[in-house]
């Protein structure tokens, strides 16, 4: 167990920054300009150009890796708000075991007590449908927005 949390945290390291490093390797290249240097001179550029270009093929910057950290981490949301899920549900259930232990001491509050309770469950069951709203606008609003990514915006 030990040892697959610690693969885990140094996979999970060496990934993101693998993914959220820029680009910038690019602008590293020496561009084609014409110009009066010797033939000598243009080869030890390109000699020297030559690290930048293996640099480059070695770490490229992958935006298939880093879309999908962003779906992993858009599933990890839906599971937690899903977990959250289940605490409206134990509301709920608290909500009406309150209802059943008034009724038992006090029978003659039933029908006051019973508009309590459906008001405390109204209450407890919008808080989680929110919560499902908010869960499911994270995952999917981006997706079905349908604008286009620009450069900036792009993972």
């Amino acid at each position: 167990m030990a040892s697959t949390r610690v693969l885990a945290s140094r996979l999970a390291t060496q990934m993101a920054t693998k993914a959220a490093r820029p680009a910038v390797r690019v602008s590293a290249m020496p561009k084609r300009t014409i110009s009066g240097f010797s033939p000598l001179q243009v080869a030890r550029k390109q000699v020297a150009a030559k690290p930048f270009t293996q640099v480059q093929a070695k770490r490229a910057y992958s935006s298939e890796i880093a879309q999908a950290m962003v779906e992993v981490s858009k599933n990890l949301g839906m599971g937690s708000a899903a977990i959250g899920l289940t605490g409206a549900g134990i509301g709920i259930g608290l909500v009406f075991a309150a209802l059943l232990n008034g009724v038992a001491r006090n029978p003659a509050l039933r029908g006051q007590l019973f508009s309590y309770a459906i008001l405390g469950f109204a209450f407890v069951e919008a808080i989680g449908l929110f919560d499902l709203m908010v869960a499911l606008m994270a995952k999917f609003v981006r997706q079905l927005s349908g604008i286009p990514l620009t450069n900036r915006q792009r993972y």
